[in-house]
């Protein structure tokens, strides 16, 4: 038969306490109703400890299997877990999993009898163990408890295909192919044949090459064999521009089939000192991303993990991404396989490495983090060193060695943050936050952060720190070019939730370009520009636009951060003259910033709005508008999505803002925002709501019913807005043997 996989994220109960008799069918005390992905205990934005969250809870499920199920292998797989996982069925101990960002699963088959009811717990252990990685000192960045990513329940022959592992050869050459090694698990009690079948199936899922082989595989054992594909006619290779993906289908004829997604291209790290992918010169521009979100910690689903991919690559025009400081969700890196966002993933671990028992831990938790994630082509370096630790030769040699066994077609990085740090790496990725970056004598090496702490920047600080933030990084930038290396990966994507030790005091590391809600500092619209005006136009004033807010009153410079040819300034419509771009200051970035000096807003002047235009080819393309009166003049109430499943689980993010008449945010007009939500779905996050910034968010979550879901905010003064998300039913897979509970 061909595999079946279902999640099963819904109708678990849910206990925020240490109860063992949780796991028996005989407990009847109270419990919650959840679907996961789930964290422990909702936070507020900032301003929480992470004792909030540090405890043991238990999760439990009723499942069933028919008689279908006999002779078939039936197992358990979550996503993750954090930090910590013991399985139950029926009050038995099955397994226990150490590690919170790595998947696992639980072989069911022996202790299940097809139409019983059995019952699934799972002990959470979500404390900070100086045990388990990221753990032992201290961590910059939280590790939000509980089930929060997918669980599914699979079914699978005795004989079957454990799993693939694909590699496209001499892929810029008139004759490439690719090799496929397949694993089989042979868990019956006697020795299989298998006849193996592989195809390529191009995106119109027509094939385009195949092969088979017959294959031994003795009892109770794994057997690895590698096929060969030829004849790729008219090969479409994956790249950051047009990221073509094939479906590599194996099979074994009779029985098990298992698809996984595939692109062909060339990457690496040069002696030269660059990075090309398909023989053609990049400059990588990055950014750091941490899988937390506010209020929910790293409990987001699919819609939310792929949200951040778009943002990265879309909203803030890079091409890579670093997933520091651990592995992230399946759904984030499907994501970059899909729009061609490059990946450097790594180890988990946040400057410490431990005593054996946590070493070798490491090493179990960083071959999981290989063997899932090696056949995603937006993956082009892995980390083999835990960030900013300390060297340790013989640590580091078997992270590396591990690296290279289990996948020799890319590169390893290991990331530091002090020069002269030993190499065992291919590549040498390093922090630096140096005003002045440092071109470092290694033929392979590449800046993993820069800015970040060295200035922490709000959305609702002074004018001149905000801009100051976004010229940093124009210069740090500018500086990649200077000293001709491969690339930069900025600190950071977005604001952060960290410990008590880091941050502004407030459980917020305000490093980002965007805030914790995913919303624009000036920073991003600076990244923005920086992307060709065919991908996305763009022309932003990088003021507030209020004399009040800068020394001595006078706005002089305008920043204006644009991709366009030529933009024209404006004063209470009267024309100020043509803004020209710093090409002097940033002569390596593909856009300079423009400004203009000396433009009508002193004291004693007229003051009226700003208006920019921007023009392309000749033609004007983009108008950007700012009041200069400052009077909040609308409440902007933005849903994500206009339409969620109506699982318990997935979420569409809810923007506001208060602007002033051309929609822009007020940085001083905090609220609060009171919000009301009517229908099949359930707000999280503060309500009322203060808008740091003028621009905030909550999250609305569906339920499990399916309808309409109408949100209204109100602020005092302004007219009332609403949102209506419709939440759709999700189908269940009729083929589907395993009966859930409700």
């Amino acid at each position: 038969m061909t595999r079946l996989e279902h999640p099963i994220n819904t109708h678990w109960d849910f206990i925020s306490e240490d109860h063992p008799e949780f796991a028996l069918p005989s407990y009847a005390g109270p419990r919650t109703q959840v679907s996961v992905p789930h964290t422990v205990r909702e936070v507020p934005h900032h301003n929480f400890s992470e004792s909030d969250y540090s405890f043991i809870s238990w999760y439990r499920k009723s499942l069933s299997f028919s008689e279908a199920h006999k002779g078939k292998r039936t197992l358990l797989h979550f996503e993750g877990v954090m930090l910590a996982a013991e399985v139950f069925l029926d009050g038995q101990k099955l397994f226990e999993h150490q590690g919170g960002f790595t998947p696992f699963q639980v072989d069911l088959t022996d202790h299940i009898v097809p139409g019983r009811e059995h019952l699934v717990a799972v002990k959470v252990d979500s404390r900070e163990r100086t045990d388990i990685p990221p753990y032992g000192n201290l961590v910059d960045y939280m590790t939000f408890g509980g089930i929060y990513r997918d669980v599914y329940v699979r079914v699978l022959d005795p004989l079957h295909i454990e799993n693939v592992f694909f590699r496209g050869v001499d892929v810029l050459t008139s004759r490439p192919f690719a090799e496929v090694d397949v694993t089989l698990n042979n868990t019956s009690t006697s020795s299989k044949q298998a006849e193996l079948e592989i195809q390529l199936l191009d995106a119109a899922n027509q094939q385009v090459a195949a092969t088979t082989a017959t294959v031994s595989v003795e009892v109770h054992s794994l057997h690895t064999h590698t096929l060969k594909l030829e004849n790729l006619a008219d090969l479409q290779l994956w790249d950051i521009e047009n990221p073509y993906l094939y479906t590599l289908r194996v099979s074994i004829r009779g029985g098990d089939t298992l698809d996984t997604r595939v692109g062909f291209r060339e990457s690496e790290f040069r002696a030269d000192g660059f990075f090309y992918l398909n023989g053609r010169k990049v400059i990588l521009r990055g950014m750091n991303r941490h899988q937390t979100y506010p209020y929910i910690g790293a409990a987001a689903p699919k819609r939310l993990q792929e949200k951040d991919a778009d943002l990265v690559k879309f909203d803030l025009g890079c091409n890579m991404v670093r997933t520091s400081h651990y592995p992230q969700s399946p759904h984030f890196l499907n994501r970059c396989d899909e729009i061609g966002l490059l990946v450097f993933t790594e180890m988990q671990g946040w400057q410490h490495i431990g005593d054996q028992g946590w070493q070798d831990l490491s090493l179990k938790l960083l071959e999981d983090l290989v063997v899932r994630d090696r056949n995603h082509p937006s993956i082009v370096l892995w980390g083999a060193r835990v960030n900013e630790s300390p060297d340790h030769t013989l640590f580091y040699t078997r992270t590396n060695r591990l690296v290279n066994r289990l996948d020799p077609t890319r590169q390893t990085g290991g990331v530091r943050c002090f020069f002269g740090s030993e190499q065992l790496e291919d590549v040498y990725t390093m922090n630096d936050f140096a005003a002045k970056l440092t071109k470092y004598p290694a033929e392979r090496y590449l800046v993993t952060e820069y800015a970040g702490h060295m200035f922490p920047t709000k959305s609702f600080d002074q004018e001149p720190r905000v801009v100051g933030h976004a010229l940093k990084h124009a210069d740090v930038l500018n500086q990649i070019g200077v000293l001709g290396i491969s690339g930069g990966i900025a600190w950071c994507a977005f604001d952060y939730n960290t410990h008590a030790t880091f941050g502004s005091g407030d459980r917020i590391c305000y490093h980002g370009v965007m805030d914790i809600f995913r919303q624009p500092k000036f920073a991003a619209h600076l990244y923005a520009s920086q992307q060709r005006p065919e991908q996305k136009k763009v022309l932003f004033a990088a003021t507030y636009w209020t004399r009040g807010d800068v020394d001595e009153g006078l706005i002089n410079p305008v920043w204006i951060f644009s991709n366009l040819d030529r933009v024209e300034v404006y004063v209470s419509g009267k024309f100020e003259g043509e803004a020209q771009r710093a090409t002097c200051l940033y002569p390596h970035l593909p856009y300079p910033p423009f400004r203009i000096s000396n433009i009508s807003g002193g004291w004693g002047e007229n003051f009226g709005d700003l208006e920019l235009r921007g023009y392309l080819k000749g033609e004007q393309v983009k108008t950007h508008r700012l009041a200069a009166d400052g009077i909040p003049r609308k409440l902007v109430l933005q849903a994500d999505d206009a339409e969620i499943h109506a699982d318990g689980a997935d979420l569409t993010r809810l923007s506001l803002k208060i602007t002033d008449e051309y929609g822009n945010a007020l940085p001083f007009a905090w609220g609060p925002v009171l919000l009301d939500c009517e229908g099949p779905g359930v707000l999280v996050g503060e309500n009322p709501l203060v808008l740091p910034g003028g621009q905030a968010a909550v999250y609305l979550r569906s339920t499990l019913i399916s309808g309409t879901v109408t949100v209204t905010a109100r602020v005092q003064g302004l007219p009332v807005q609403t949102v209506q998300v419709k939440t759709l039913e999700v189908g269940v897979q009729p083929v589907l043997e395993a009966v859930l509970n409700g």
